[in-house]
């Protein structure tokens, strides 16, 4: 366990399949509180270096307590890592480690508004310092923006019905908790699946919306597969379908050759080659881990290596 009572999922399994080299250079793309982080400087040697991102300010704070010249912490989403590597004149990986979504202490500090288990402010930010919080958003969302971003990023049914009653909630007034938005939602659900809270999926929708979290996944892969050497690991922990979709999705593209016209004159060494290759099949945490954590249960780790030259 790291600092701030959270719980690194995958650990041993994401450090092992990093093939960590005792000079090589990694990315943590979310250092959140430094579990896998410490785990890959552990079998670094004095050469070896750890460039950690995380947007949170809070987990860059936290960072504090890793006294280690081998670790730059920057505060910057993991998508931009292209600039900030290159401001820190780091040209090369070895291999980048990207564990997606919401991190436990995000989730149980009620003052983030992750959570619908606590009446708090509806912020749902990442990054605190800057952008708008949901409350900001859906006081000036259309009924239909917030209909698609229940839908396309929720995956919510009764993304329409839920709409429409934020949008009759607000003419009393600001939806500013997420207690407000709990009950809400609750009244517009008529079913949900058993064991889940009617506003999961829309409290889902609404921090991967505001935090661009898709986005950012799709600038991450790319980015850290164009820094990625001959022979360096592409380590990806996603926790929803969503995720795994665009993560699948890029490692298959990246593993297959490139297509050509069909009656171009190429011989076979001329073809164009793939970037990557599929290491493993996907890994999802043991029943022993998700009984310690149950967090972890829906978590699937992918694993790609970088092939040939360096474009």
């Amino acid at each position: 366990m790291s600092a701030g009572g959270h719980l690194s999922v995958l650990l041993g399994e994401a450090v092992d399949a990093l093939a960590v080299r005792p000079d090589g250079v990694y990315v943590d793309g979310t250092f959140g509180r430094g579990g896998h982080c410490r785990a890959i400087l552990a079998q670094l040697g004095p050469a070896g270096r750890v460039v950690a991102f995380d947007r949170d300010p809070q987990a860059v704070a936290a960072g504090d307590f890793i006294q280690d010249a081998r670790l730059t912490l920057v505060h910057e989403r993991f998508g931009a890592m292209g600039d900030a590597l290159e401001r820190l004149g780091v040209e090369r990986l070895d291999g980048v480690l990207l564990d997606l979504g919401v991190s436990s202490p995000q989730l149980d500090d009620a003052t983030r508004g992750m959570s619908f288990r606590f009446d708090a402010p509806l912020d749902m930010r990442m990054d605190t310092t800057r952008g708008p919080t949901v409350a900001q958003w859906l006081a000036e969302a259309s009924v239909d923006q917030i209909r698609e971003v229940l839908k396309d990023y929720g995956e919510e049914r009764f993304a329409h019905a839920i709409a429409k009653a934020i949008a009759a909630a607000r003419t009393g007034g600001l939806v500013a908790t997420t207690g407000q938005l709990a009950q809400i939602v609750e009244k517009a659900v008529r079913t949900r699946e058993p064991g889940q809270h009617p506003a999961t999926r829309s409290f889902q929708a609404l921090r991967i919306f505001i935090n661009q979290e898709l986005e950012e996944l799709s600038l991450g892969l790319a980015a850290a597969a164009q820094r990625l050497g001959p022979g360096g690991r592409l380590v990806v922990i996603s926790f929803h379908s969503l995720e795994d979709r665009i993560v699948k999705r890029f490692m298959r593209d990246a593993a297959r050759p490139a297509q050509v016209p069909a009656r171009l004159p190429l011989r076979a060494n001329e073809l164009p080659q793939p970037t990557m290759r599929l290491v493993g099949r996907a890994v999802r945490p043991s029943e022993d881990e998700v009984r310690t954590n149950p967090r972890a249960r829906s978590a699937v780790m992918r694993v790609c290596e970088r092939v040939g030259a360096q474009p």
